[in-house]
């Protein structure tokens, strides 16, 4: 039981503000059964470690280099996550895990990534196509937003402004709309900059609180824009509340890519252990 574990070791990163604590778990210590308890615990600030979410990297199948999950502040599981992945790729490469050109298996599907220092890109593995649209009024704000999976669920909006929009407060209450039952959604608000690039500020499910930065949000919404000629070519420019750029690249048709790719810096922040008082209340 995880109340019974001595300590362990983990390392923090951030990708553009959107940090995480990743454990390299491929010989344990911690079992797949504990493994939401303790995401939960060490993303607590001042009594844990303090994240966004908890990254577990593993054995994968034979065909990919190592596996990962991925999971949220709260303790809920996530399919896909577009930072972390990137993430997990540094610190897998760091730690001789895999290559610097490497595959892993999420929930998602098998990712592709390629680290170059500190750069990392991943090859997003489930892309669906916009998924049609919703008008929604919360707090007396009306909104359309158009839902995508980039390997979670997003609901989009395109705003004219953006930097005062309580994105916390809309994005809490259309995360919970029925529009989005019955698992809720991950809620982007984008600005267009100009021809090729986007602001994007995202409330993210699981988190429960807007991001510093959402590597499929600010995919979502690339690709979103794209398809409504809204930006143009197959690089989009997605500035960041953290306040750093991530950039979504297209390869094929820019209305139905074959590819799309997440790329940017990622930041090694540090490495420690966590002891067994994390466990008490």
């Amino acid at each position: 039981m995880a109340q019974a574990m001595e300590k362990f070791s983990f390392h923090k990163y951030s990708g553009h503000g959107n940090d995480f604590v990743i454990i390299d778990n491929w010989n344990g210590p911690i079992a797949d059964s504990d493994q939401s308890l303790v995401s939960r615990l060490l993303s607590r600030p001042k009594f844990g470690v303090g994240a966004d979410g908890v990254v577990f990297i593993g054995a994968g199948p034979d065909e990919v280099d190592f596996a990962v999950r991925f999971f949220n502040s709260d303790g809920s599981e996530a399919e896909m996550c577009g930072n972390a992945s990137r993430c997990a790729a540094h610190l897998a490469h760091f730690l001789n895990i895999a290559p610097a050109n490497m595959t892993f298996k999420t929930r998602a599907g098998v990712v592709e990534s390629t680290v170059k220092d500190k750069q990392v890109s991943v090859l997003l593995p489930k892309i669906s196509k916009p998924e049609g649209a919703a008008l929604v009024e919360v707090e007396g704000f009306s909104q359309t937003y158009y839902r995508i999976n980039t390997g979670v669920h997003h609901a989009v909006a395109f705003v004219d402004e953006l930097e005062n929009l309580p994105v916390a407060k809309y994005g809490r209450a259309v995360r919970y709309h029925a529009a989005f039952s019955p698992d809720g959604a991950n809620v982007d608000f984008v600005r267009v900059v100009k021809d090729n690039s986007l602001v994007v500020r995202t409330y993210e499910r699981g988190v429960e609180a807007e991001t510093l930065a959402c590597g499929t949000g600010v995919t979502a919404a690339a690709l979103l824009a794209v398809s409504q000629g809204l930006v143009k070519g197959t690089k989009v420019i997605c500035h960041t509340k953290g306040g750093e750029d991530l950039t979504v690249r297209l390869e094929g048709p820019p209305e139905a890519p074959k590819k799309v790719f997440l790329e940017g810096e990622v930041r090694y922040i540090f490495s420690g252990q966590v002891g067994p008082d994390i466990f008490k209340k």
